[in-house]
């Protein structure tokens, strides 16, 4: 009689799990080297609370969402911003610290600018055509009339990415689960003799 194999098994013969955990935990800092980051410091006892590091589904899909809408904050407080919001809901630090990397020196630019652009929509204002002079009177009379569609950009984009964000890995993570769990049931088919 014959064996049968499982439908997923892979070229190794293992089963692929539902979510990657163990290439996360590797990538991901173990709790206690990250208890003693500047940033982590004023939360004190309260990071021994094992849901803020444990891959549940709850703690890291919003903490996806999150942070995706923190990246666009425009001030340089992402890490801090992202810390406090996930010791006072109880999110995963790691998911969330790192999801605001994603908007980094190189993404910022475009990021900010597609915010801009949303909001001079948003609110009809025409766009502004303006020179860069690297001057504080430059600051003080260019950037007077961007700053009201540029904020009105971000909080809409802050609310979309982090909707998005955090639905897309939601259904995704649900659908790994509800795959893994109809696999793991199926009845193996019987060769006969």
């Amino acid at each position: 009689m014959r064996r049968a194999t499982h439908p997923l098994r892979g070229p190794s013969g293992t089963v692929p799990r539902s979510m990657p955990r163990r290439l996360l935990k590797r990538i991901f800092p173990a709790p206690h080297t990250l208890r003693g980051r500047w940033f982590l410091r004023p939360f004190g006892a309260r990071l021994a609370d094992p849901q803020l590091w444990t891959l549940h589904r709850r703690g890291v899909t919003y903490a996806f969402g999150a942070g995706l809408a923190i990246c666009f904050v425009p001030l340089p407080v992402h890490v801090i911003l992202a810390s406090t919001i996930a010791v006072i809901w109880r999110l995963n630090i790691p998911v969330i610290v790192g999801t605001t990397f994603l908007l980094n020196p190189f993404t910022v630019v475009p990021a900010y600018y597609v915010a801009y652009r949303l909001g001079a929509a948003l609110l009809h204002v025409p766009r502004q055509h303006f020179h860069f002079v690297a001057s504080w009177d430059w600051f003080h009379d260019s950037l007077a009339p961007v700053w009201e569609p540029f904020i009105a950009g971000c909080i809409s984009c802050a609310l979309l990415a982090g909707l998005i964000g955090w639905l897309s890995l939601e259904i995704a993570w649900r659908w790994q689960v509800t795959n893994r769990y109809r696999t793991r049931h199926l009845t193996p088919a019987r060769a006969s003799d």
